[in-house]
């Protein structure tokens, strides 16, 4: 079997799926790419078992067939070499590789195509069509908030949840959630199943925005498919927390400021801050914020004062300051709402406009208790 195929297209197609390759593999048949080769189309995949990532392309073939080709080899030969037309030459006996190019040509032995595992298909699953901008926007503001305990896996993920006209993403590490919900799109019936992160940042690098997104999903697994790309994984397993309950309803003390003025005076205070807590003390009276940080490990402190909206009682609340800045960076309008009721119920901050209607952000951070 052999087929011609320019080096500069091929690495962007490879570099695209790359991202699934695992460095710790059980198989060492995962550490290759399968390429497919059937009517002149070249499908190259890429896997790990959870997760497995294809992308197809047009090239000049003489017959139909499968191979593995190591990828890491493959990668960096591309990677040092400029735009021509490659040859590749494959022993379907030997799984013996040669690629000629202009000056050149390179050996390798690969490994029988018939190896790979095979991607799962969906059984009577359902699906859905999103632009990729929604997916994108989702992913990247809800990404961040997900937690990385083992023992509880199913925060780990994004939980993605389907009613009617309203899309709703949601992740939470216990200390901090997103709840991102979008009412520009329809679905058909109601259903919802946990993202993992890897699949989640694979395609919050391959998205471009424009291009529409079918999703199909049964209990299990999960189909992407956009471009030339088709994306499955499989599902985390479990029940999603119960996150409306742990929102808080009533929220007199409401506090707006300046984003970026917020943002950059957290992280000037912060370096002051204890390095275990991270705290940070907000003090709200009138229209002046107090915004302090102390570590008496080293009798460091700082403080600034903003000018502020604040219609509430008085009162002084702690918060993280990691969660405050990664929150404060994830929100693109110019001001920020922070709704409060006491020092120790969680804080919810919210964008004081909206961009985009169809739109709607809500950010929960729990309180540090202040030490008095």
């Amino acid at each position: 079997m052999n087929f011609v195929i320019s080096s500069t297209s091929l690495l962007k197609q490879l570099q695209s799926i790359s991202g699934v390759l695992s460095t710790s593999n059980t198989l060492p048949i995962l550490d290759n790419f399968l390429f497919e080769i059937n009517d002149g189309t070249l499908t190259i995949s890429a896997s790990d078992l959870e997760t497995t990532m294809q992308t197809a392309m047009n090239i000049e073939a003489n017959e139909d067939g499968k191979i593995c080709i190591p990828a890491k080899i493959l990668l960096d030969v591309l990677k040092n070499l400029p735009e021509q037309p490659l040859t590749f030459t494959v022993d379907n006996n030997t799984f013996a590789i040669e690629i000629t190019y202009n000056n050149g040509k390179s050996k390798m032995v690969g490994y029988n195509g018939d190896d790979f595992p095979k991607s799962p298909s969906l059984e009577n699953g359902d699906s859905i069509t999103l632009s990729g901008e929604i997916i994108s926007e989702a992913i990247n503001k809800t990404l961040f908030a997900t937690g990385n305990d083992d023992l509880r896996p199913v925060m780990s993920g994004v939980f993605v949840q389907f009613a009617g006209s309203d899309i709703i993403f949601v992740a939470t590490d216990a200390h901090k959630l997103v709840r991102y919900k979008r009412s520009d799109a329809e679905s058909t019936g109601s259903s919802s199943f946990i993202l993992p992160k890897k699949p989640l940042n694979l395609l919050k690098s391959n998205l471009k925005g424009e291009e529409q997104v079918r999703i199909m999903y049964n209990e299990s697994n999960a189909i992407f498919e956009f471009n030339d790309t088709v994306l499955t994984c499989r599902l985390i397993d479990g029940k999603y927390p119960n996150y409306e309950a742990v929102i808080p309803k009533e929220n007199p003390n409401v506090l707006s400021v300046d984003r970026m003025d917020l943002l950059s005076s957290i992280k000037r205070v912060s370096i002051f801050a204890n390095k275990t807590t991270h705290q940070v003390r907000l003090k709200m009276a009138g229209a002046d914020l107090q915004i302090s940080a102390e570590d008496l490990d080293f009798s460091n402190e700082a403080n600034e004062r903003l000018t502020c909206n604040y219609n509430g009682d008085d009162m002084e609340i702690g918060f993280n300051s990691r969660f405050l800045m990664e929150m404060l960076n994830n929100i693109s309008s110019k001001e920020v709402k922070i709704e409060m009721s006491e020092p120790n119920r969680a804080g919810i901050l919210l964008p004081a406009e909206n961009e985009n209607e169809a739109e709607d952000i809500l950010m929960l951070v729990m309180p540090v208790m202040l030490n008095k």
